[in-house]
């Protein structure tokens, strides 16, 4: 399965939770990036980023039989990282990604909206 691929069934696992913002990062051309995709979203809760943090990785095992090699936030489910390797998801909540500017901080990268 490609990153690409990948990407569109995080994107799944985000929708099916009513995650809002959705965006696809392509860093496959961006100089010293450490991933080729990012795909961030927001909840507006707690529960909601923990909950589409949850959706992802059972539609990504249902899917594809992976579980990410490393998540990090679940203890306050304020932004929560989930590295695939080749994609990485950021799930925030409005306000800390608004703060992080992680869409910013990766400007060269090419972005996809998803509605």
């Amino acid at each position: 399965m490609t990153a690409e691929e990948l990407s569109k069934i995080i994107v799944k696992g985000m929708e099916d939770k009513k995650a809002s913002d959705i965006v696809i990062m392509d860093l496959r051309t961006v100089k010293n990036s450490m991933t080729d995709f990012f795909v961030v979203c927001s909840g507006s809760s707690n529960t909601q980023v923990e909950a589409i943090a949850d959706a992802i990785e059972e539609e990504v095992i249902k899917t594809c039989k992976e579980k990410p090699w490393r998540t990090e936030g679940k203890n306050n489910n304020q932004w929560v990282l989930m590295d695939y390797f080749n994609v990485v998801v950021h799930i925030f909540l409005k306000d800390q990604r608004e703060f992080y500017g992680i869409e910013e901080l990766w400007g060269d990268a090419k972005f996809t909206y998803v509605d």
